[in-house]
């Protein structure tokens, strides 16, 4: 995917990110009227499974896109193909938002159906955080996805948000999990972007505290923990080849938004021309509407 080397581009909302192949079926969906436009809607979608093979981080990246985007046609592809395993993974994810019940019934489907793909047992981790399941029924679902991949992004960020204190875990949690993960992770896994997001969600939650924790929010980026963080993927995240993950773009985006929010938007240049536009709604999000933060804070350098 064209992540570097790019011109800088009008800020948009891009959930495909830097996928070129998932952004054209993205319009092909968005085109599809009637059965027939329908039918050539589905044919794409397969492709494009078919096509992404056993990169399980980049499959999991395009189902999650596309079954946010299509959850009809996701549906409608499933009662076509009731036993294929891609139209039941995508099914499974488009259920998520509305029915995490329904959708946890289906991940053991689509989890028969394709026993190597751990993106199944990602969408039942998804379902069971949703559903506020005891950490005893996470650790099977766990322990399956990372026999198949140790590093998958998306789970770590599952379990990121629910070991978090808003949800189901603690400070002390999260600590714990993060430690174990940063021992042991690989320079360029795709969970490289793991310590810096939980940085913002930290910075997040004290801005948003209200007490002692938020008067001090200022200094928050110059403790040396948090300064490390950042003079670290600075100095690697934007070479080109370095991060070469489906979401690579989001992280990215991360990077820079940290970077204008510790005060070095002369760190944050390249930082946004290798994002060149993509906009992801977190972290931008927090700041108001994130098309208009991102414009805002790049403007900056």
């Amino acid at each position: 995917m064209a992540l570097f080397g790019h011109r800088r581009q009008a800020p948009r909302l891009a959930p495909e990110l830097d996928d070129v192949v998932l952004g054209r079926v993205l319009k092909g969906i968005t085109a599809a009227r009637g059965p027939g436009p329908q039918d050539l809607a589905i044919a794409q979608v397969e492709r494009l499974l078919r096509a992404t093979g056993d990169d399980w981080d980049r499959r999991c990246h395009r189902v999650g896109v596309l079954a946010q985007a299509a959850p009809a046609l996701a549906r409608g592809w499933r009662e076509r193909r009731p036993r294929d395993p891609d139209a039941l993974l995508l099914a499974t994810w488009a259920e998520l938002a509305t029915d995490p019940r329904g959708a946890l019934a289906l991940c053991r489907v689509a989890a028969d159906a394709r026993p190597a793909d751990p993106t199944p047992w990602v969408g039942a981790l998804a379902a069971l955080r949703l559903l506020k399941r005891p950490s005893s029924e996470l650790s099977f679902v766990w322990h399956e996805i990372h026999a198949r991949d140790p590093w998958h992004r998306e789970a770590h960020l599952q379990i990121l948000g629910y070991l978090s204190p808003e949800e189901q875990g603690s400070q002390a949690a999260l600590r714990d999990f993060l430690d174990d993960a940063i021992a042991v992770m690989p320079w360029d896994a795709p969970t490289a972007c793991l310590p810096l997001t939980a940085a913002v969600r930290q910075h997040h939650r004290e801005r948003s505290s209200g007490g002692i924790q938020a008067l001090g929010v200022s200094q928050y980026w110059s403790q040396p923990h948090t300064a490390r963080l950042l003079d670290q993927a600075t100095a690697h995240w934007p070479q080109p080849g370095h991060l070469r993950h489906a979401a690579a773009v989001a992280d990215l985006g991360t990077l820079a938004y940290a970077l204008i929010r510790a005060g070095r938007s002369g760190d944050a240049g390249p930082v946004f021309s290798a994002v060149g536009g993509l906009v992801t709604p977190w972290p931008w999000s927090y700041e108001g509407d994130p098309v208009e933060c991102y414009t805002d804070y790049s403007g900056r350098v």
